[in-house]
C-alpha cells in the first residue's frame, strides 16, 4: 500500500493559477448597476467550453462529506471544457489537483477555500470531484454541455491513495 499525505493550503490566486481562477470579489472589478442598487463583481472568470460545439450550462451540485480521512484515489480533468465551482453558503471546502500529465498521490497539490471562494478549473486540468468539510453543501457550477467526450478519469491502482485531512481551524 502506498499512501501519501496530503496537507491543504491556503487558496490563493497566485497559488492557484497554474491550475485555473479563483473566484472571489476581493480585488474583483466592481460596477454598480440597477441605478446604484447592485454591485456588480464583473467578469471572474471566463468560461472556455467552445470545443466541438460546447455549450455554457449552469447547475447546483449538492454535495455529501466524505469519511475522514478523505482517501483520494482518483482524479478526472474535461478536456473540452473548463468547469467553475461556487459555493453558495459561506462554509470551507477543499481542493486537489495535480498539473502532472498523469495525476499520482505524489504530485497532487490540496488547498482550502473559504465559503466565498470559488474555482475555476481551466481546460484539461486534473482535479478530485467535489470535497466538502460540512455534511452537505451546495454549490453552482459553470460548466460545458455538448457533443463530444467531456470527462477522463484516472485511478490509481488497489491501495494506493493519498489521504486528505480537513483543516482544524476555518
Amino acid at each position: 500500500m502506498s499512501v501519501v499525505e496530503l496537507i491543504p493550503e491556503d487558496l490563493t490566486k497566485e497559488n492557484f493559477a497554474p491550475f485555473g481562477d479563483v473566484l472571489e470579489v476581493d480585488g474583483a472589478e466592481r460596477l454598480l448597476i440597477n441605478e446604484g442598487t447592485t454591485e456588480r463583481f464583473h467578469a471572474l472568470a471566463a468560461l472556455d467550453v467552445a470545443d466541438e460545439n460546447g455549450a455554457a450550462i449552469l447547475s447546483i451540485f449538492r454535495a455529501s462529506v466524505r469519511p475522514a480521512p478523505i482517501r483520494i484515489a482518483m482524479m478526472e480533468r474535461h478536456p473540452l471544457g473548463s468547469q467553475a465551482f461556487f459555493p453558495l453558503s459561506d462554509k470551507p471546502w477543499l481542493i486537489v489537483v495535480s498539473s502532472a500529465e498523469k495525476p499520482a498521490p505524489e504530485n497532487l497539490k490540496a488547498f482550502v477555500a473559504h465559503g466565498r471562494q470559488g474555482v475555476q478549473y481551466a481546460k484539461n486540468t486534473w482535479h478530485h470531484p467535489l470535497l466538502i468539510i460540512e455534511p452537505k453543501q451546495d454549490f453552482l457550477i459553470a460548466d460545458r454541455t455538448g457533443p463530444g467526450d467531456n470527462l477522463e478519469e484516472i485511478w490509481f491502482g488497489d491501495g494506493v491513495f493519498a489521504s486528505l485531512r480537513a483543516p482544524e481551524e476555518h
